[in-house]
């Protein structure tokens, strides 16, 4: 077996000091699997319980800022890969959609050897890729937490409104429609569109180079929930975008799923990106989980 390359992580430099010092002490380690490399922060002790984090569409693991801490206080290893073709990892030859990248994460996990149970978290496209990552490796966790995922087959009546932004040829007419692209899919409040979400979104979209998504717009999360052996929960936001007045319908659908047999939990007055938005209220509800699924 591969070992990782581990070195001392580098934050981003426009983290607030505050929550620089709450992430601090992070590795940052690379794993490798048919000519690629996966880069994966960690968090904790080796040998504690993991728990992996699985950021969105066009996101790296900075998508979980204001969440990794809480679950390092609470005893958790945490493990948060940038996902193939996105952050700091490599695209892999041939790597398309979410259903390519799980042999390079199973890859990577077992170079990091986690100890004991196994949960994983999948904000959005992060959702999508958990889902189908369990479904080819159940023994990989044993705890699924979906959140904000698409692929259930539920689509909203009206598009949502995203604008292209590459081809504008300033950094200020740039900023403008990210500041909208925000507002239009991640966020409810426009108060949460803070100097520190536009910096993460800025320097996340930049580096995704997985430019041919299209499964996020079927139902493939639907159709794998079922044969999963994993426990399987899941935390959305009362405004998704992704979900806009159908989100009643949603939770009828997973909570009458077979396979599943965890909790679902709504976070009120919160949109898409519900780990940022309301981090709060999101990391209790993310902590009772993982701890009713470690006990």
């Amino acid at each position: 077996m591969k070992h990782p390359l581990r070195t001392t992580a580098v934050l981003p430099h426009f983290l607030p000091a505050d929550l620089a010092a709450e992430l601090s002490g992070a590795e940052r380690c690379v794993t490798h699997f048919e000519g690629a490399n996966t880069v994966w922060h960690t968090w904790g002790d080796a040998q504690r319980p993991c728990v992996v984090l699985l950021h969105g569409g066009s996101g790296s693991w900075t998508h979980w800022v204001r969440n990794i801490a809480t679950l390092r206080h609470a005893g958790w290893r945490v493990l948060v890969p940038d996902l193939p073709g996105f952050g700091d990892s490599d695209l892999p030859a041939g790597c398309m959609d979410t259903d390519d990248m799980p042999p390079h994460l199973q890859a990577g996990l077992v170079q990091l050897q986690p100890v004991g149970p196994v949960s994983m978290v999948g904000f959005s496209f992060g959702g999508m890729t958990a889902a189908l990552w369990l479904a080819a490796h159940p023994q990989a966790a044993q705890h699924l937490v979906l959140v904000g995922a698409p692929g259930m087959g539920l689509a909203v009546k009206d598009r949502i409104p995203l604008k292209g932004w590459r081809h504008l040829p300033s950094p200020q007419a740039q900023e403008q429609v990210h500041r909208h692209n925000l507002m239009a899919l991640m966020l409810e409040r426009p108060e949460r569109l803070d100097g520190l979400a536009l910096a993460l979104h800025t320097a996340n979209v930049t580096r995704d180079r997985v430019t041919r998504r299209r499964l996020s717009s079927t139902d493939i999360v639907a159709r794998t929930l079922p044969h999963l052996q994993a426990r399987v929960s899941a935390i959305y936001g009362e405004h998704d975008a992704l979900y806009r007045g159908r989100l009643p319908e949603l939770q009828a659908a997973m909570q009458s799923l077979p396979a599943h047999a965890g909790t679902w939990h709504t976070v009120p007055g919160a949109g898409h990106w519900v780990p940022y938005e309301a981090a709060e209220n999101f990391n209790a509800a993310l902590s009772a989980l993982l701890k009713s699924s470690a006990t």
